[in-house]
C-alpha cells in the first residue's frame, strides 16, 4: 500500500518530539473531567473563496471579526476559523492522517483555527467514512471542478461550516502536537472528534479528480493521499472529554 506518496518531500523530514499525525489509542487515553463542552459559532456569510494550494483544497473565511469561533474544550481563548481542507486517499482504505486503535478513515476536515496575534492554531478533526451522501457538502462538491489545478481560486460564499461537523462534539481527544506540512511548527492543540460524518463515494470521488499540479505542467497528478505519515508519540499524553469504558457498557 503506498500511502502518502502526494506529498512533496519535504514532508519526509523528521521533526521534533511533539509532532503529528499520531494513532490515538483509545485505551491508552487519559480521561480528563476538566475538558469542557466546546462551543461553536459559525456566520456562513463570511465564508470568501475556495483555493486549490497544491496540497488539498482551503475553504477560507474572514477572521478579521468574532463570526466564527471556538472555545471550551481544551483551549483557555477563543480561537477564530481561518479555513477549512481535507486529506483523502486514492481508495476508500486509507486517507486519514491520524487514526482510532489503528483504524484508518477515507478522509478526514481539518477546521483550522487560531488565536488573533499569535501563531497558536487549533485544529478540530473531523473523521470521514464513506456512507450516504452529505447534503449540506454538496455545494461545496459541485464547486470543486472549477479549481482542478494547482493555484485555481474561486469566490466562494454562505457555506456552513458547521454542517461538516458530526452530532456529537462534546466527546473528543485531545493532545499537543504539530503542523502536518512544512515548517511542522510544534504548537497546535489538536482536538480529535470521535464521532465521523458520512459523505457519499461519488462525492469522495470528486475530491479525487483534483490534481496537484498546475494547468502548465506536461505531466498531471491526481490529487490523493494527501497526508503525512504517522509520527511516534514520544510520551505524551492523549486526553479525553470521556470515558469510554463506562459508554461502551451494555
Amino acid at each position: 500500500m503506498n500511502r502518502g506518496n502526494g506529498y512533496p518531500e519535504p514532508l519526509a523530514v523528521p521533526g521534533g518530539d511533539r509532532q503529528s499525525p499520531v494513532d490515538i489509542a483509545v485505551k491508552k487515553s487519559v480521561f480528563d473531567a476538566e475538558l469542557k463542552p466546546l462551543v461553536t459559532s459559525y456566520d456562513p456569510h463570511t465564508c470568501q473563496q475556495i483555493w486549490n494550494n497544491g496540497y488539498s483544497f482551503l475553504v477560507e473565511y474572514d477572521d478579521t471579526k468574532d463570526k466564527n469561533t471556538l472555545t471550551g474544550g481544551p483551549l483557555q481563548d477563543q480561537f477564530r476559523l481561518c479555513q477549512f481542507h481535507f486529506h483523502w486517499g486514492e481508495t476508500n482504505e486509507w486517507g486519514s492522517e491520524h487514526t482510532v486503535d489503528r483504524r484508518l478513515f477515507p478522509a478526514e476536515v481539518l477546521p483550522h483555527y487560531h488565536l488573533i496575534m499569535k501563531f497558536n492554531p487549533d485544529y478540530c478533526l473531523i473523521p470521514v467514512q464513506v456512507g450516504k451522501r452529505h447534503e449540506g457538502l454538496q455545494k461545496l462538491v459541485d464547486a470543486l471542478p472549477t479549481i482542478r489545478h494547482k493555484d485555481s481560486i474561486v469566490e466562494f460564499n454562505r457555506f456552513d461550516p458547521s454542517c461538516l461537523l458530526p452530532g456529537n462534539i462534546n466527546d473528543y481527544w485531545t493532545y499537543h502536537g504539530s503542523l502536518t506540512t512544512p515548517p511542522l511548527t510544534e504548537s497546535v492543540t489538536w482536538i480529535i472528534m470521535k464521532q465521523h460524518i458520512e459523505v457519499s463515494h461519488d462525492q469522495l470521488a470528486v475530491f479525487r479528480s483534483l490534481l496537484f499540479t498546475s494547468a502548465e505542467e506536461e505531466v498531471q497528478k491526481s490529487m490523493v493521499n494527501n497526508f503525512r505519515v504517522q509520527q511516534p508519540l514520544r510520551g505524551r499524553a492523549i486526553r479525553s472529554s470521556f470515558t469510554p469504558f463506562l459508554q461502551e457498557a451494555p
